[in-house]
């Protein structure tokens, strides 16, 4: 019965494998399962389009932040190998719960060995033996494991948040690379209207050769700058394509704009009380309270488990039916368990110090990271509101004057270099605001971790 039944169980497992694989060999590769065991949670509209992207027919519309993340948590190989602990770590629980097996014993004794005829002349049995942890051994164990899997899925939420961190920064970068060339392009167009600008005056004598360079110069410096930010935009792009874990998205378009103006949600004192809750603060207790469960099961360590066994023969003079049932344990007169138990304290110490400087390490993060938004946010009002007006309307007034005759070309050339490096300043004032943002972000709102279902469904 037990063999047909493992046949059926053969048969339709080869019939499932073979559905799935047939199902995946379509045009597009198979989407991935947004629902499995440590999948994010994402809401329908951004699993649409994570599905979209998974596949690998031509992306028509553009990337949003959210969805970004939503790729790299559903496919990004350090998330995958963190998942894949957590899956161990549900393993090794589950293992710890389970007792030994028993053991089969097959005795032949009192064998004669000068006369008599030899092995029916003996003692026979046959019997099992099993042995029997000392009481509160298996419940720790089954504690030490279960903690073992909260450790690692804290510390697979520890790596969500970084990377959601790293994802969102990069998001940022591209899109601050994509803007830094746009910006460059205008510039290099200006510049070269000023050269032709330059030589025409030249040639028609209303200026000097001086004048000429001078243009030509800053010319093919803006062209230098040019190329060094598309350069800059393929190296952000590659980055952002390995974080997502799918590097065929390179040449993806990324859709919304940096923000240039800080959320109030970030400003606000209140925020240094969500640090409790944030993965790496969780990861430390989680790790505490294993190191004091382990510290427990040392205690019980010089207990000893007894064995017991129970076995029914034969003697072979009389053939006699006999039933012996026998106990034995280990005596604790040299092991002690003094070493593991000095270990244990040890380790709870350790994760105790590990417990305050993630603590104290989280409080420093935020107030760095929330002095630097604030900093980034004051720079980029100000260039904003008061620089880059300044240099745009210095701009007009030089290209009134000199078109009056009033300034010289040089002033113009001038003039305009500084308006050019401002507004490229400008750019990266507003793209060290979005990194700052990503940080308290990550700091104060982690993604969503949901934790693993398949621990409770072993063999």
């Amino acid at each position: 019965m037990k063999q047909i039944l493992m046949m059926r169980w053969f048969r339709f497992s080869v019939l499932a494998v073979l559905l799935t694989v047939g199902g995946s060999r379509g045009g597009a590769a198979q989407a991935p399962d947004l629902a499995g065991t440590n999948a994010p949670k994402v809401d329908d509209a951004v699993r649409r389009r994570i599905m979209q992207y998974h596949s690998l027919t031509p992306i028509l519309t553009p990337m949003t932040v959210d969805e970004a993340v939503g790729l790299a948590l559903a496919h990004n190989p350090e998330i995958r190998a963190a998942g894949a602990r957590v899956d161990a770590a549900a393993g090794r629980a589950y293992q710890a719960k389970q007792w030994s097996n028993p053991e089969l014993e097959l005795n032949s004794e009192d064998w004669p060995v000068s006369h008599g005829h030899g092995f029916s002349d003996a003692k026979q049995t046959l019997g099992v033996a099993q042995t029997l942890p000392y009481p509160g051994k298996k419940a720790l164990d089954k504690q030490v494991g279960d903690a073992g899997v909260k450790l690692s899925e804290a510390e697979l939420a520890v790596r969500r948040t970084e990377i959601a961190r790293a994802v969102k920064a990069g998001f940022f970068r591209v899109l601050a690379s994509e803007r830094l060339v746009a910006v460059s392009t205008q510039l290099v167009a200006v510049a070269e209207a000023s050269a032709a600008t330059a030589r025409k005056r030249v040639d028609a004598g209303a200026g000097t050769y001086q004048e000429q360079l001078r243009a030509e110069v800053q010319l093919e410096l803006a062209r230098a700058e040019l190329s060094g930010f598309q350069r800059e935009l393929a190296s952000a792009r590659q980055v952002f394509a390995t974080l997502l874990g799918q590097p065929e998205l390179i040449k993806a378009r990324l859709a919304g704009s940096l923000a240039e103006a800080p959320a109030a949600r970030l400003m606000e004192e209140a925020g240094a009380a969500q640090l409790a809750k944030h993965p790496s603060a969780v990861a430390a207790q989680a790790n505490l309270d294993r190191a004091q469960l382990e510290g427990r099961r040392a205690r019980l360590a010089p207990y000893p488990d007894v064995k017991v066994g129970v076995s029914g023969g034969r003697l072979g003079e009389t053939d006699q039916s006999i039933i012996q049932l026998g106990f034995s344990l280990p005596l604790p007169l040299i092991d002690r368990g003094k070493g593991k138990q000095q270990e244990a304290r040890a380790n709870v110490s350790a994760a105790e110090a590990e417990l305050d400087g993630v603590r104290q390490q989280l409080q420093r993060a935020w107030a760095n990271a929330r002095q630097r938004y604030e900093t980034a946010a004051a720079q980029v009002a100000s260039y904003r509101e008061r620089m880059l007006p300044k240099a745009a309307e210095a701009l007009r007034l030089v290209q009134l004057g000199f078109e009056q005759g009033k300034f010289s070309f040089m002033d113009l050339l001038d003039t305009q270099r500084t308006t050019a490096e401002a507004r490229l300043a400008y750019q990266g004032k507003v793209l060290e605001l979005n990194l700052a943002q990503a940080e308290l972000e990550a700091l104060l709102q982690p993604p969503v971790h949901r934790a693993s279902t398949t621990r409770n469904s072993m063999p």
